[in-house]
């Protein structure tokens, strides 16, 4: 229902409109209401009301009287039916071969006086919200982290591989491998990272999924005192740290990935090394338009596209018969989401 200030508003802008010569159904169109709805507002020189809320409406044929609702009140408040929902009081009723209302009217009728309430030891259901959403405009502003397996060569002993990765360039800022996960130590590693980054006391968000060393009191205490504000994936909910997972597949489907296990600790550090010098000087990344991460972390891929972009329109201009179509895209990546909403999406319009 349009409030009659409202109304008063579109109409003003409508009749201004005409008065510039414009029709009426076309500024109709315009303001976003139909032609039939204007004349309805307007009637009379006057802008009407909506009668809607003062319409006298007759009261249904197969509403419960008084005394049923009291019936059913009384019902739900004996001492053998006091613990159970309606949905259980209703068909003990039925076997009782007594019919008052449905389960619906039930629930209605004990809501109308407070008498709806979560009870018992579990939790009150909680509505979902969406994940918070971040935008990184570039490097050191949003990181992403988690901690993974790494398989050894004796049945059910793993290493632990903590990651950080910066989600606008992928690069990986810092990684360690120990013998087990612990709070205290991702605590430590990140600060190393900010002071190897230069980012130490400057805004920056760390997400995260919801395991135990990524919530551990140090850890919270350690980013509190660096001044990084931690984000967290939705409980049970696998993709809402996706660039962490992504990298980790990328991790474990190397070539080189030891699928027997690591025969050390001391081997797993080596190869993880290897493997972050690798993915940040050598691998182009698709999802950069391939450029590696350390080029795109120290703001190099603007001119290294570029560079490319005159490479193949020469080779265009050489020979323009094996082109049908302009050349490929080398426009730098923009802005990069977590999480992506309707503003941040905005945003990645605008970039591109």
């Amino acid at each position: 229902m349009t409030p009659v200030p409202e109304r008063k508003n579109i109409v003003d802008l409508i009749h201004e409109a005409r008065a510039s010569g414009a029709r009426l159904a076309i500024a109709c169109e315009e303001a976003g209401v139909s032609l039939r709805t204007y004349r309805r507002w307007f009637r009379g020189g006057v802008v009407q009301a909506d009668q809607r809320p003062e319409a006298q409406r007759p009261e249904p044929s197969n509403k419960l009287d008084c005394e049923e609702r009291q019936g059913i009140l009384d019902v739900a408040n004996e001492s053998e039916y006091a613990s159970l929902p309606p949905s259980q009081i209703v068909p003990v009723l039925l076997d009782q071969g007594v019919y008052l209302a449905s389960e619906s009217s039930f629930y209605r009728i004990l809501k109308a006086h407070d008498q709806l309430n979560h009870r018992g030891r579990s939790q009150a259901p909680k509505k979902k919200h969406k994940p918070t959403s971040h935008a990184a405009m570039g490097p050191n502003e949003v990181w992403s982290w988690d901690i993974t397996y790494l398989a050894s060569t004796v049945r059910g002993l793993f290493y632990y591989l903590y990651l950080f990765e910066d989600i606008f360039s992928r690069k990986i800022v810092g990684y360690e491998v120990h013998e087990q996960e612990c709070g205290e130590r991702a605590g430590e590693l990140i600060q190393r990272c900010m002071l190897r980054e230069q980012c130490l006391h400057k805004p920056l968000v760390l997400h995260s999924d919801n395991g135990a060393p990524m919530k551990a009191q140090t850890m919270k205490a350690k980013l509190e005192e660096l001044g990084v504000l931690p984000s967290y994936s939705r409980p049970r909910v696998s993709n809402d740290n996706p660039y962490s997972e992504s990298l980790f597949r990328t991790l474990k489907y190397r070539p080189e990935w030891p699928s027997s296990g690591f025969s050390s600790l001391l081997e797993a550090r080596d190869w993880v090394q290897n493997f972050t010098d690798w993915y940040n000087n050598k691998h182009r990344h698709s999802k950069l338009n391939f450029v590696t991460p350390a080029q795109r972390h120290a703001g190099q891929d603007g001119e290294i596209l570029m560079k490319r972009k005159k490479v193949l329109e020469e080779a265009k201009k050489a020979k323009p018969n094996r082109w049908s179509k302009e050349v490929r895209n080398c426009e730098p990546i923009g802005v990069v989401t977590l999480n992506p909403d309707e503003q941040n999406q905005a945003l990645l319009e605008v970039a591109a």
